[in-house]
């Protein structure tokens, strides 16, 4: 088994190994302009700075530890990480009761689904002016933005979740005497505790495109944000290595909820804790 994840490990990091190797050997040769495109070893050397202290330590000003998480691109993941937990939490928070609502009821269902299919196509990002003029700049617009990301998957994933339970677990609780109640908390939820969890997956992960853009936008700190300030100065490097940071952040949040998927649908697999 552990071989076996080894070698998948190793497959997974054929491609990206061949496009630097690639990327590296066109730089060498001159065929890219490095202002536009720098080497690989140059975006490295940057991330590196820009993960460094700001400062040389000094320890009248902090202790060790602080002063060694001191750098900008630590600050910034912080920043962005925080925007993108506590609007997840809270667009996820609103959707999952909705769904569940919608779900098992179907007068609420139909009250609420057209309005919900109305507001759903229209992307976080069309919702930037308004968030600048309702909350103005910073934090809240961003986590307005990011909340709405969060919430469509969310709550139609809960829906349908609820609205797939097989209709013979239905007719076999009712028929054993079950309530409305115990209906709902023994077989409708976990039923569609798989379909929640693959929303929250994907909602998480939409949060996380979505603080980029509000980053660039309505708020003075971030990955987001400095990817924009380096723009400014045309530091391609440091641009890069924002990108790249953001992608193995979104690659950390990702297995994180796939582990975690796993660990709670151990039950729905037939697998022993």
């Amino acid at each position: 088994m552990a071989k076996r994840k080894i070698g998948g490990a190793l497959q997974g990091l054929l491609v990206p190994v061949v496009v630097i190797a690639i990327w590296q050997g066109a730089s060498s040769l001159g065929w890219v302009n490095p202002l536009v495109l720098p080497s690989p070893w140059a975006v490295v050397h940057k991330w590196f700075e820009y993960l460094s202290p700001t400062k040389p330590y000094d320890p009248a000003d902090d202790s060790w530890l602080a002063w060694l998480f001191s750098g900008e691109l630590i600050i910034d993941a912080i920043g962005s990480l925080y925007r993108v937990v506590v609007g997840f939490l809270i667009g996820a928070g609103l959707a999952l009761p909705l769904g569940l609502l919608m779900g098992s009821s179907q007068r609420v269902y139909g009250l609420m689904n057209l309005t919900v299919q109305v507001i759903r196509p229209i992307p976080p990002i069309a919702y930037i002016p308004l968030a600048i003029l309702w909350f103005g700049l910073g934090n809240p617009p961003a986590l307005f933005l990011i909340s709405l990301g969060a919430f469509f998957p969310v709550l139609m994933n809960t829906i349908a979740g609820v609205r797939q339970v097989d209709s013979i677990y239905l007719r076999a609780a009712r028929n054993l005497g079950a309530s409305q109640r115990t209906l709902f908390v023994r077989v409708m939820l976990p039923a569609a505790v798989p379909y929640i969890l693959s929303g929250v997956r994907i909602g998480i992960g939409t949060a996380f495109i979505v603080v980029i853009v509000a980053e660039m936008i309505a708020v003075s700190n971030g990955l987001g944000f400095r990817i924009m300030e380096a723009r400014e100065y045309f530091w391609s490097d440091k641009i890069i290595a924002g990108m790249i940071t953001i992608g193995l952040l979104g690659l950390a949040i990702d297995i994180g909820m796939s582990r975690l998927n796993n660990y709670m649908l151990r039950w729905h697999r037939g697998l022993e804790s």
